[in-house]
């Protein structure tokens, strides 16, 4: 006990931790129990494993350069375009191969306004492309 004495030197100063013990065992227990109960599930739409492969691969087109500069000015593959242009550009792109799209690489500066990098993934979402990539510095 922990206010026992020893042998005439006086009362014993040392904690008694076995309760604490107990009682964080316990606990222990209870969350263990009660953890997996508070997890959500997210959808992600994961890849699926493919078992019929193509006999001959197709090789990825070239990816579309799409930079925003400072200023809002928006270059498709170093030439300048406006924002009311790309989503008929983007459709073009996708038509040719649906299955086989190309990469869409937006290489955004970090003064450019939002609204404009906003307005660009809309009409890429509405085009619709599927392979979008931030390229980083």
């Amino acid at each position: 006990m922990a206010f026992s004495s020893n042998a005439g030197e006086g009362p014993m100063a040392d904690i008694n931790i076995i309760p604490l013990c107990d009682v964080m065992l316990v606990l222990l227990i209870i969350f263990m129990g009660t953890a997996p109960q508070l997890s959500y599930p997210i959808d992600i739409d994961l890849p699926q494993r493919s078992l019929n492969r193509p006999d001959n691969p197709v090789d990825p087109p070239e990816p579309i350069k799409l930079r925003i500069d400072a200023g809002g000015q928006i270059f498709w593959n170093d030439s300048p375009v406006p924002v009311s242009a790309l989503r008929s550009m983007m459709e073009s792109e996708v038509q040719r191969d649906p299955n086989n799209q190309p990469t869409l690489q937006l290489d955004v500066n970090e003064s450019a306004d939002y609204g404009v990098l906003t307005k660009v993934l809309a009409e890429a979402k509405n085009a619709p492309m599927m392979k979008i990539g931030f390229v980083k510095k």
